[in-house]
């Protein structure tokens, strides 16, 4: 039954203006006295559940949903970064064929990232170079992952990361290794509601074509 008229104000339905405001801005100062009976009702309820008061549980519920937010964006980037860097293992494991269409589910076809990554590894096959794996000859690790920024269309994160690798020329005593620990920065991005790697700061990109390039024959 729907209360009408004067009984509705009786009986007290409405919401006071300071209610309101404890709960959406979180600093109403508590003024009354300790004594139960001068308590309002939302502070009973709050030492009911083991806060101080209202303010004590308004707090912490936007601490907990703070907390959630950053680690489900922490959650999610490692996910991203870690398939990543598997990836590109294993895309390196297929030279001296570029299978590049291997990172479509995570590099933007269209992104500055993917076009570097064609670049210096056609180079790499050209030289008909191979991963040695046996005995885990090359390996990676990362130790360490940041959430630098995040935007509702982008995340920046920072890793700590070491590459051991080395190749072998096919059919040949050359060899060339890689050994390096550095930090890396990947711009993920979301477009059309899907987030992937858009770019990638590596302060040792391209290392290997280098080397080859100094190398004296």
């Amino acid at each position: 039954m729907e209360l009408q008229h004067k009984k509705k104000f009786e009986l007290g339905t409405s919401i006071s203006h300071i209610t309101l405001q404890r709960f959406f801005e979180s600093d109403y100062d508590y003024k009354t006295h300790n004594d139960l009976r001068f308590l309002k009702t939302l502070d009973k309820i709050c030492i009911f559940l083991g806060f101080r008061d209202l303010n004590a549980y308004v707090m912490n519920v936007k601490e907990n949903d703070l907390y959630n937010e950053n680690a489900f964006s922490k959650e999610f980037t490692t996910d991203i970064v870690y398939r990543y860097c598997h990836t590109n293992f294993e895309f390196f494991k297929s030279f001296p064929e570029s299978r590049i269409e291997i990172f479509d589910d995570l590099i933007f076809p269209e992104a500055p990232f993917i076009e570097r990554i064609r670049n210096y590894s056609s180079e790499l096959c050209d030289r008909n170079l191979k991963l040695y794996t046996k005995n885990n000859r090359s390996n990676f690790e990362i130790f360490d992952l940041d959430v630098l920024s995040e935007e509702s269309d982008k995340i920046v994160v920072k890793t700590q990361e070491f590459w051991n690798l080395v190749f072998v020329v096919e059919n040949s005593d050359e060899e060339y290794i890689v050994n390096e620990l550095n930090t890396q920065i990947y711009f993920i991005k979301n477009k059309d509601n899907v987030w992937r790697i858009w770019d990638n700061y590596n302060p040792n990109s391209g290392l290997l074509n280098n080397v080859i390039y100094k190398k004296p024959y």
